[in-house]
């Protein structure tokens, strides 16, 4: 019997393989083995056959596996990049000013359209601040409070910071708990496929200025996005209660993401918030995956 959990299911899955290299000695002066570590993508013919990340496929004869077994899937490289790393690319937008905190991030919005938007008025709480915790909090609230905004810490949910924070006093704003999503721009605009004939009071509005754009549907729906490097956020997609279920809020998607690919952003990410049911249902079919949850704290 084969010592191995391998077999023809495996097929299209990624495996690790140990195969005897035949003719060859290991260093203890046995046999010599080699691992590879791929896709599978055949077992047929008294063959496996793996596909490697890089390279070459590797056929590999069943009488030479030694062992082998499923392993999960390689994690996205847009999952891979760190908390606050993938929150950065929020603060390196035009019109927005930061100030540094040892790691952490003052974010001022000077002059904002319509209402105060958290993650634009707030400070990215992640990393060390470089002094003591309570020091660090005292100094968000005077920044805010002289530029009359209410002091608002933005933390990973669950983070040791949000539990010493809680402690000094600092609360949840209510009903502003988010998942960061994020997607491969170029999957998300196959899935939305090509353009359709949305029940559209009028044919979008582009405007845009620099690495930011805006895009409406008369008065009907809008969205933002703007551009850091090859990442591409969009910001405030929304659609008026009496116009919803008419394709608007993906025609204006569309539009964003079209315009981040002519400039050439890869990945597209938005905040959503933790209880928007349908809005998660939304971004879940079109391929979007949580990296992180974020909570906002006040004083």
């Amino acid at each position: 019997m084969p010592a191995h959990s391998l077999g023809p299911h495996v097929v299209g899955e990624r495996v690790v393989v140990r195969r005897l290299v035949p003719g060859e000695t290991g260093p203890t002066g046995g046999p010599a083995f080699t691992d590879v570590l791929g896709t599978c993508t055949t077992w047929a013919d008294g063959v496996c056959v793996v596909q490697p990340e890089a390279g070459d496929p590797v056929s590999i004869p069943l009488a030479l596996i030694v062992s082998g077994k499923p392993v999960p899937p390689r994690a996205s490289p847009r999952l891979r990049v760190s908390v606050r790393d993938a929150e950065l690319h929020t603060a390196a937008l035009v019109g927005i000013e930061t100030t540094p905190l040892g790691e952490w991030q003052l974010r001022f919005e000077p002059a904002p359209v319509g209402r105060v938007r958290n993650r634009f008025n707030s400070c990215l709480g992640l990393g060390d601040p470089g002094v003591p915790l309570a020091d660090a909090a005292a100094r968000v609230e005077a920044f805010y409070t002289a530029r009359d905004r209410p002091p608002r810490i933005q933390l990973e949910l669950g983070s040791p910071d949000e539990h010493a924070l809680r402690r000094l006093g600092w609360e949840p704003v209510p009903g502003r708990d988010s998942h960061f999503l994020l997607a491969s721009l170029a999957r998300v605009r196959r899935i939305l496929g090509a353009p359709g004939a949305p029940n559209a009071p009028q044919a979008p509005r582009i405007e845009f200025d620099g690495p930011r754009v805006a895009v409406a549907i008369g008065d009907a729906a809008r969205g933002e996005a703007g551009i850091d490097r090859d990442w591409l956020g969009i910001h405030n997609l929304s659609v008026e209660p009496a116009y919803r279920r008419r394709g608007l809020a993906t025609a204006v998607l569309r539009e964003l993401l079209e315009w981040g690919a002519e400039r050439g952003a890869s990945t597209v990410w938005l905040h959503v918030q933790t209880d928007n049911e349908p809005a998660l249902a939304l971004y879940d079919r079109l391929g979007f995956t949580t990296h992180h949850s974020c909570r906002y704290l006040t004083r």
